[in-house]
Formats: C-alpha cells, structure tokens, sequence
C-alpha cells in the first residue's frame, strides 16, 4: 500500500501497508481483489508503551479508493509508512 513507492502512480492491485503516528498504527491487508472490486482490511492498532504489539482497537473493510484516500490523508497529517508491528491472521480461504 505504500503510495510512495512510485510518486504519481499507485500499484495495480492492493497491496499490504503500515503507516504510524508514533503512538498509533494503521495496517493495511488487501481482501478482495478482482476485475470488478477491490477491498482492503484497515487494522488500528494503539502502541502500549512496554508492551511487545499494539492494543488491537478497531477493524473494518474499505474500498480501494477509501484506502488510499485513507493512507494519503494520513500522510499529510504526518504519520509515516513504519515496519510491521503484529503478525496479522491469515486470510479465510473461500
């Protein structure tokens, strides 16, 4: 998900992303992807300090277009794409 890979130009299909305020954590995981939809799963997670992961706070589906509007918001409010904070759940296999 990391928009800034190539300014201008996002990825052809979802991808994973993190970005962090230094006391927050979002997470970014492509669902759904096909011809006529794209979804991704926004995790929030809260950094605990002296703890290992991040207090798991809220979940939900977005749009493609949600997503990125989303991540560049962020951006724009200063918070920064960072490495990953949790080990995410895999996937339901359909």
């Amino acid at each position: 998900m990391n928009v800034t890979d190539r300014p201008g130009r996002l990825p052809l299909s979802p991808q994973e992303g993190w970005i962090s305020d230094g006391r927050q954590v979002l997470h970014f995981q492509p669902r759904r992807y096909d011809r006529w939809s794209q979804s991704l799963e926004v995790t929030l997670g809260e950094l605990i300090p002296g703890e290992a992961a991040p207090l798991l706070k809220r979940r939900r589906e977005l749009t493609r277009e949600q997503a990125v509007k989303l991540w560049t918001q962020k951006q724009r409010q200063g918070w920064r794409a960072c490495v990953p904070q949790w080990i995410p759940p895999k996937p339901p296999r359909s």
